[in-house]
């Protein structure tokens, strides 16, 4: 349990360290992009599968969210990644980083997001 227990915080930790790199202007702007969508989808609580479908419903956050990861670190160059590193330990030893902003975008997102289907739907089915 404790092996899991260390792997998710690893996996958190990385997760930090790509939304900083987000944030770096010496990240090429399509990395960026991604590792901005990457984050959104991992703490955004609206997933592709629901997680209340038994077995499949986690699938998606144990394969798509570290594949993504996986990208993400590839295409950021080693030094950034290693001082977005740096950054994300020192935060994360600190407490539990939160970003208030980044939540109320990812909410608002999907917020208007609903409403467009909504309305997409009602045009579609009259």
């Amino acid at each position: 349990m404790q092996t899991w227990r260390q792997q998710l915080k690893k996996l958190q930790q990385e997760t930090y360290a790509i939304y900083i790199a987000c944030k770096d202007p010496r990240v090429p702007w399509y990395a960026r992009l991604l590792a901005g969508v990457v984050v959104a989808y991992a703490f955004s609580p609206i997933d592709l599968i629901p997680d209340v479908i038994p077995v499949i419903g986690y699938l998606d956050d144990l394969i798509l969210v570290p594949l993504g990861i996986a990208l993400v670190i590839k295409m950021i160059p080693p030094q950034v990644l290693q001082d977005c590193r740096e950054k994300a330990a020192t935060a994360m030893a600190e407490g539990k980083p939160t970003n208030w902003t980044a939540a109320i975008i990812v909410v608002v997102l999907w917020f208007v997001l609903g409403i467009a289907t909504v309305f997409w739907l009602k045009s579609i089915f009259g």
